[in-house]
Order: structure tokens, then sequence, then C-alpha cells
């Protein structure tokens, strides 16, 4: 099954939009698979704006989401993982959502399918 995830991040964010309002992301910065500006990384983790007029190409895919932007003034292409997201919320009001750091859907098996252990026990009934 698919990680429910970036369905969430991708209707909070048309909703922030939708609402004219400026949709920041909560990236763990220690996830390796992710290309962050290191000079603004504070306590491991960094905010991004990614609101439509700030970023060009913004792609939020079911894996990742990347798009180009300029820090202090130099180009940039940021990838971060779905994973690696901690929350998505506006920056007017704070609404949005808090991702669990641990919450992993892909890595977790489907629930194990329980059969019957004996024959279903029918009669006539007249």
């Amino acid at each position: 099954m698919t990680s429910l995830k970036p369905y969430l991040i991708r209707s909070i964010y048309e909703w922030i939009i939708d609402n004219a309002l400026t949709p920041h992301l909560l990236v763990d910065a220690e996830n390796t698979a992710a290309t962050l500006p290191q000079e603004f990384i504070e306590d491991g983790k960094i905010v991004l704006n990614i609101r439509p007029e700030a970023i060009q190409g913004l792609s939020l895919g079911n894996e990742e989401i990347e798009f180009n932007a300029r820090f202090s003034g130099k180009p940039m292409h940021i990838v971060t993982p779905i994973s690696a997201v901690l929350a998505i919320y506006a920056k007017e009001n704070g609404k949005g959502m808090i991702f669990d750091q641990e919450e992993n859907d892909e890595d977790e098996p489907p629930p194990p399918v329980k059969k019957p252990t004996t024959k279903p026990n029918l009669r006539i009934v007249k």
C-alpha cells in the first residue's frame, strides 16, 4: 500500500495556497538523501518557504519533493524525500499538519489476513 503522507502534503499545500497563505515545510536536515542549503539548517532541521512566488518547478511527488530556489541570491535545486518532511503549515496562522518522525508507512508490512480456523457450521432451519 502506498503511503498517505505525500497525498496529505499535496492537499494541505493546495488548501494553504487557496487561502492566500504562505506554505512552509519543516524538514529533517539530517536525512542523507536530502539536498538542502547547509547554512540555513538549525538544530538538524530547516524551514522551507514553498510559496509559488518564491520557488520554481515545484514537484510534490510520492517519493520526494523538489524545486528550485534562491538562498542568499544563489540558485539551488532542493530535493527532500517525503520521509524527511516533518510538517507542512501556513506561516501566518500555523495551521497544517505535523508528521511523526518515526512514521514510515512504506516499511510497514501489511496486516496479516486472518483465515477461519474451522469450517462454518450451517444447518437448515424449517
